[in-house]
């Protein structure tokens, strides 16, 4: 069964996959458990329709859909120069997003501008239509600064490294949000790991019970690390979301136009009042969960090829293409090298971090152990200054 095949209908549950007891993980072959999911633009750049989400993305312009292909391509580009970088020995380490731009552009360009974002720490795309210059996003992971841009500037929140706490910061911050009587909204994103935490559990829970304006934003990359799905969870993960009494929606997270349509959806639904969803974006982690891992130890090829041939990027190209955009390509080409060589630049121009900031604003009133403790450094920074020329 292909995904196309039932690209109308609404998302129920997936059929039952064999036991993996056993076998290799590196074995398992996607095409042989597809599930049924939201889906308005096939692998092949063809557009399907949609009789319940169409009404969300019909009236998108050519710009529009150009402006959803650059913010893909670009964040494509400073990801893979982020890599490179790391590789080069500029970054202390880098998350990458290679393969999951579709869920992350159409979702962040879903949310509006009053609306508040909780990211993890792959969410270079959202934070992109947020407007947070991805230098920022370097230099955090470069070691120069705590994140470099103020949240409530961009109402997008700092990232998160704690695994899944940030969907309880955004249900807290939603039931706020409903207090004051404002219309905005807020969107938090996790991973597949991160969905068999507590806190997520809890979140789900409190914005249940609350009605809280939120939407659970789950990017399934197929892979928590090297803990495969069929590890983590018996049923698709969309589905928990009836046990907590809200809807869940499975989306294609590499089709940018299914990510932008079920998110302004699930967004517009909470403004109105009508509580939580969550969103499964099915998509896919095409690189390493981060540049300290080896994803061959863990997944074979097949996988990762099959995976390839539904690139969310070329995907949007081939129905681009079907249409008249003479230059467009060629311009976009242009910028995106010359964004990787401001990116680059900027991060090897970067001044290192004053080495006693680690000791401010650790206690609101000071404290005797960290006084010794910022005493003892000092005393080991001035012990290379005494060995110099030596």
């Amino acid at each position: 069964m292909t995904v196309e095949s039932t690209a109308a209908r609404k998302p129920r549950r997936s059929a039952g996959t064999k036991s993996t007891a056993g076998k290799r993980t590196t074995a398992r072959k996607p095409e042989d458990s597809e599930p049924e999911l939201v889906q308005l633009l096939t692998p092949e750049g063809k557009r399907v329709k949609n009789a319940e989400y169409d009404a969300y993305v019909d009236g998108i312009t050519p710009e529009e859909l150009r402006g959803l292909y650059r913010d893909m391509v670009l964040t494509r580009r400073f990801d893979a120069e982020a890599t490179s970088l790391q590789r080069q020995g500029e970054l202390g380490l880098w998350a990458s997003l290679l393969g999951q731009e579709a869920a992350q552009i159409g979702s962040g360009r879903a949310t509006r501008e009053d609306d508040y974002v909780f990211p993890t720490y792959r969410e270079h795309g959202v934070a992109w239509c947020r407007g947070v210059d991805p230098t920022n996003l370097l230099g955090m992971f470069r070691g120069v600064n705590n994140g470099g841009w103020d949240p409530n500037g961009n109402n997008f929140h700092l990232y998160t490294i704690v695994i899944g706490s940030q969907a309880l910061h955004a249900t807290g911050y939603a039931m706020g949000v409903a207090k004051d009587g404002a219309d905005s909204a807020v969107i938090a994103y996790f991973g597949d790991g991160a969905s068999s935490q507590g806190d997520v559990s809890e979140a789900f829970n409190f914005a249940a019970v609350y009605n809280a304006p939120v939407v659970f934003f789950c990017q399934n990359n197929q892979w928590a690390i090297s803990e495969s799905n069929e590890k983590q969870t018996r049923v698709p993960l969309y589905q928990r979301a009836q046990g907590f009494g809200f809807p869940g929606v499975r989306v294609d997270g590499n089709d940018v136009l299914a990510s932008l349509a079920v998110t302004r959806w699930a967004l517009e639904r909470a403004r109105r009042g009508e509580g939580p969803a969550l969103i499964e974006a099915w998509t896919y982690r095409m690189g390493a969960h981060t540049t300290s891992d080896d994803p061959s130890r863990y997944r074979g090829d097949e996988e990762r090829l099959a995976w390839e041939a539904k690139d969310p990027i070329l995907r949007l190209r081939r129905y681009l293409e079907a249409s008249n955009h003479e230059g467009f390509f060629a311009e976009l080409e242009a910028e995106s090298e010359a964004l990787g060589k401001r990116v680059r630049e900027a991060v090897r121009a970067m001044p290192d971090p004053d080495h006693f900031a680690i000791f401010e604003n650790v206690y609101a009133d000071g404290h005797a152990l960290v006084d010794e403790e910022r005493a003892q450094f000092a005393a080991y920074q001035a012990s290379f200054a005494d060995t110099e020329g030596v």
